[in-house]
Parts: structure tokens; sequence; C-alpha cells
């Protein structure tokens, strides 16, 4: 069985009342990986905006593999101690990680983001040294908009990105850099600027899906109505 771990801060755990992005791929791996496969993780809850926390199962629909490695206000930094115990623990083939935006807004510059990221690989390796990896390269968000020194954080953090997953890709670990959603639109992909509403989770689906299909023969090209 094919083993996945998503990880993430507040836009792949999601809210109360999301189906999340990870419901999204979990419906088109259904309909087109053609083998046995599962979500896996140390966590499976949404952040309660009201709790402040995250505390809620209310799923829009709550009927998948929930497990995730995800946080609201989590980043790289946080990730970074947390991610061989998972490794270890719930044995994923494949991690698929959507982090920095929280890094770079609150916690780190685009170079010591990076730095988190290098030390990140490493700790899920020496967990285990053939687990595979898909990176989402940082969403430009509302602050990027109207910000531009942090836009040009933004930018600069998914070169290093790019250039992280180029140094330390090997055949018996690899790593693949997702291409950014296309066409990503903040006016109608987020609900608020940052977090991803229907459309948004199907375009953060369809990146994962499509740099596992392109690569690796996982599944086949994203279709938004089967999932």
């Amino acid at each position: 069985m094919l083993r996945f771990m998503p990880v993430g801060d507040s836009m792949t755990i999601g809210s109360a009342g999301d189906h999340t992005w990870r419901y999204r791929l979990w419906r088109h791996l259904c309909a087109s990986h053609g083998g046995p496969f599962t979500f896996v993780g140390p966590r499976e809850t949404l952040y309660d905006k009201q709790d402040d926390a995250p505390t809620s199962l209310a799923y829009a629909e709550p009927d998948f593999p929930r497990a995730h490695l995800a946080g609201w206000g989590e980043g790289w930094l946080h990730m970074v101690p947390l991610i061989g115990d998972a490794v270890r623990t719930h044995r994923p083939d494949v991690l698929l990680v959507s982090l920095g935006l929280i890094d770079l807004g609150f916690y780190t510059n685009a170079e010591q983001t990076a730095d988190n990221v290098r030390a990140f690989v490493t700790a899920a390796r020496e967990a285990d040294p053939r687990i595979r990896m898909v990176l989402l390269p940082v969403i430009p968000n509302v602050r990027a908009a109207a910000d531009p020194s942090f836009a040009e954080q933004v930018v600069r953090f998914n070169e290093l990105l790019a250039k992280a997953v180029a140094d330390l890709d090997e055949p018996r670990s690899p790593l693949l850099s997702a291409s950014p959603p296309e066409a990503y639109d903040i006016h109608t992909d987020t609900y608020d600027g940052t977090h991803p509403n229907a459309h948004g989770e199907h375009r953060i689906a369809e990146a994962f899906a499509g740099a596992m299909w392109e690569a690796w023969g996982v599944g086949q090209p994203y279709a938004a109505e089967t999932a």
C-alpha cells in the first residue's frame, strides 16, 4: 500500500467546514491510482477558529483517511523537529509538503527558511533513507500583493527551494518540486486572500497530482470533476 503524509501549514490542515486539498487529492487518487493507498500522520483534526485550536473534525466530507502532519501557524521551522518521529512512526512512502508562507511571514527570511528545508530533508531521510518527497513552492498571498519586500522574499525562497531540490535529489530518495498551481488567483481561489476555497483546494491537489503523475507515473492527470 502506498502511504502519503501531507505536511503543511494552515492551507493544509484546513479549518472547520473545509473539504481540504487533502480530500480532493484522495478523491483523485481513488479514481486514478489503480492500487491501494492511504494518508498517514500523527494528526487528523481541522483548525477550529472559534476555539483557536486544532480541535475540529467537522470536515465537509469526513469519510476519507484524514491523517496528516499539518498545523495552523506552523512552518518548516516547526516541522523540522517533528518529521523524524512522524516518519518512523507512521511509515509514509511519500511526503507531500506545502510550507514556507508562515515562516517568511513571521519567523525566518528566505535563506533561513531554505536552511530549514535542508534540515527537514535530512531528518526525514535519517528516519527512512528511501522516503520520497514532493515540495510545493510558496503560493503568494494577499500580503505579497500589498508588500513588495515580502513578495521578494517569497520569490527568493522559491528559487532557493528549487535549488535545494536539485542539490538534494538522489535516486534512492527522490525529491520532486511541484509546479505552482497554474493561474492561482487569490481573489477567486481563496476565501481571505490566503486560505484556499473549494476551487483553490482543487488547484493545490492538482499541483501535487500533476507532479507525481509526470515524474513517477502515480495516478493520472488531474480531473477536478472526480475530486
